[in-house]
């Protein structure tokens, strides 16, 4: 998929899946647990999400795959758990988004007299059209709507400050501090949406930086609006009328704006209800496009439209469930999806640890956890807790959705998905195992060069195809020809003894060494019909020449006499290669012949386009 959402873009994503009835409708009936201390609650809540969602970040912006949480968690604790979690995030975020389409079609049935369910119908088809034809039409209208809501927000908090009564602040938290804290948990949904961003990462340009500011900056700037609001409104109505109003922001915007500002806060909670709507079905689509790249559920499912660039079927998919879940009540299921939320956030700090303590060299995160570990045990904690204040009930509809995602992944995808996973690395760490083969190395490698906008050359294909050796002795420079002289014989079926020659002969018309350093040997054979490239590491080096005693980094390329260009290109794409400034230091500390192939394939040298 193409990469064209911007900061902007990402802000807006964020702060339309957070702002809606959490601010719209949530505080009438928080209002009632902790009293005029509420704007203290949304303010813990904020600083609870902006703790939780720093693992986020860092995990965004070092894997900015399609799937968000499901591919860190699946990486991190492998294809059962990533099961578990895709499906349960997928149904959160489609519950969710269910639940914002079902106030549209309110609001409008209230406007128009048209029955909802067919204005949700509607609805839920513009939403799924809008996805398809494209991410950056969906985000642009995103931006739009969000724009639009802040600055009402905005301007309710503005016009409404003059009018604050400061005796509705008293008495101030008359049930207890503790009943602060406890609706902080329950207020804490109105922050859920940040997860939307994570999910469509792959399709944001520079994701290291845009990601991390962006769900940083959104959570921020909501949490500063929602305490503000909050506080308005709490200083407008009177204590009874806060807590029996449906739409408390409207109707404290009429005390002091009349009719006017009820109209225009009813438009903000209208627009607040088809941002999140677009960006949970945007967001949640992803999710069966990145269990279908594992083959964890059908392939044909991350199919991407070439003219959209979008996945259609994930999307349409997405679609017809949010259309079966508007005819079901919707209260107990929406919040068994916070609750699949808060599991999201437990699961995405413990796989903050697990990646950096398997210490996974290909694991760079652009954004950092700062205070590391603390920070990510502290959200842990947190969140359990929050998760323990939901209840059974909602913990029991999410064990349900469980228990259907673990029959998917046992009678389907167990079979054919071949995933490795970063518990392995950490569990090889402990106990000095060689479960692992390098396949999550290896992938996250390709993460970070499809971050970096890294395009294969032809130095690129060769490096990923050629033969890798590490020597640990010192050698002459004859002993290592021939000792390289066998496998070379093998793998181009020619006779080593004269690939040995050739090579001696070469390097005895001058030294192939370009330092004391680097050695590239290159010889030309009739009997090879394309390039060959063979890679060595010699600890302890291989005397080229009395200056060039210890070489230890060997390119050795065999070709033929209709690849001169080719050739030429290859041996400027060396030479660039290991002018790196880092380049002995990162060749000598490469754990292993992988480690050496990822270290070249992940450098920032100059790149030639493949002739076609």
């Amino acid at each position: 998929m193409d990469r064209k959402l911007n900061f902007l873009d990402v802000f807006s994503i964020a702060s339309g899946a957070m702002i809606s009835s959490g601010i719209f409708v949530l505080p009438a009936i928080a209002y009632s647990h902790t009293g005029s201390a509420l704007y203290i609650s949304y303010l813990i809540g904020g600083i609870i999400a902006l703790i939780g969602i720093l693992s986020i970040a860092e995990l965004s912006s070092a894997m900015p795959r399609a799937g968000g949480d499901y591919y860190f968690i699946s990486r991190s604790f492998g294809p059962l758990m990533g099961t578990i979690n895709g499906f349960l995030s997928w149904f959160a975020l489609s519950l969710k988004s269910a639940f914002a389409i079902y106030g549209l079609s309110g609001v409008l049935y209230i406007l128009t007299g048209f029955d909802m369910s067919i204005i949700a119908l509607i609805a839920t088809l513009l939403f799924v059209f809008l996805n398809i034809a494209g991410v950056k039409e969906a985000a642009m209208l995103e931006l739009i709507l969000v724009v639009f809501l802040i600055a009402i927000m905005i301007a309710y908090i503005i016009i409404g400050f003059p009018s604050i009564n400061l005796a509705h602040f008293s008495p101030f938290a008359p049930k207890g501090v503790n009943s602060i804290l406890s609706t902080s948990a329950f207020v804490f949904i109105s922050f859920g949406g940040l997860l939307k961003i994570a999910s469509v990462a792959e399709e944001v340009k520079n994701p290291g930086k845009n990601i991390p500011l962006g769900m940083l900056v959104s959570v921020i700037v909501v949490t500063i609006l929602y305490v503000l609001m909050i506080f308005v409104t709490t200083g407008i109505l009177k204590p009874e009328d806060f807590k029996n109003s449906i739409l408390p922001v409207s109707d404290a915007a009429e005390i002091f704006a009349g009719r006017p500002g009820y109209i225009a806060i009813t438009i903000a909670s209208f627009l607040a209800f088809i941002t999140t709507a677009n960006a949970g079905i945007m967001a949640a689509s992803r999710y069966p496009l990145a269990l279908s790249r594992d083959k964890l559920i059908p392939e044909s499912i991350s199919m991407v439209s070439k003219r959209f660039k979008t996945p259609v079927l994930s999307i349409v998919i997405t679609g017809i469930f949010i259309i079966i879940s508007l005819q079901i009540n919707l209260e107990t299921l929406v919040k068994s999806a916070s609750s699949v939320i808060l599991i999201a956030y437990i699961l995405s700090n413990v796989s903050v640890i697990i990646l950096r303590e398997s210490k996974l060299i290909n694991y760079k995160p652009v954004f950092r956890v700062p205070l590391y570990p603390y920070v990510p045990v502290f959200s842990i904690i947190i969140y359990l807790f929050l998760l323990i204040d939901l209840g059974m009930e909602a913990i029991e509809i999410s064990l349900i959705f469980i228990v259907i995602s673990m029959l998917v992944y046992f009678f389907y995808g167990r079979r054919r998905s071949k995933k490795e996973f970063a518990l392995l690395y950490l569990l090889k760490r402990i106990i000095d195992s060689k479960m692992p083969q390098h396949g999550l190395e290896t992938e996250l490698r390709d993460v970070l060069r499809h971050r970096e906008g890294i395009l294969d050359d032809q130095f690129d294909k060769m490096v990923k195809e050629a033969v890798v050796i590490d020597i640990e002795e010192q050698l002459s420079v004859d002993a290592f020809f021939k000792q390289v002289s066998v496998p070379l014989g093998n793998e181009l079926d020619l006779n080593s003894e004269n690939i040995y020659k050739l090579l001696t002969t070469r390097e005895n018309e001058s030294t192939t060494a370009l330092n004391s350093f680097v050695s590239i040997p290159h010889i030309i054979l009739s009997k090879t019909d394309m390039l060959h490239l063979m890679i060595v590491r010699c600890r302890e080096g291989i005397n080229f020449t009395e200056k060039a005693d210890s070489v230890k980094a060997v390119f050795l390329i065999i070709g033929n006499e209709g690849e001169r260009i080719l050739h030429l290109r290859l041996l400027a794409s060396i030479a660039t290669l290991v002018q790196e400034v880092n380049f002995e230091h990162d060749w000598l500390e490469a754990k292993d012949v992988n480690y050496l192939r990822d270290m070249i394939l992940l450098s920032s040298r100059k790149r030639y386009p493949r002739e076609s």
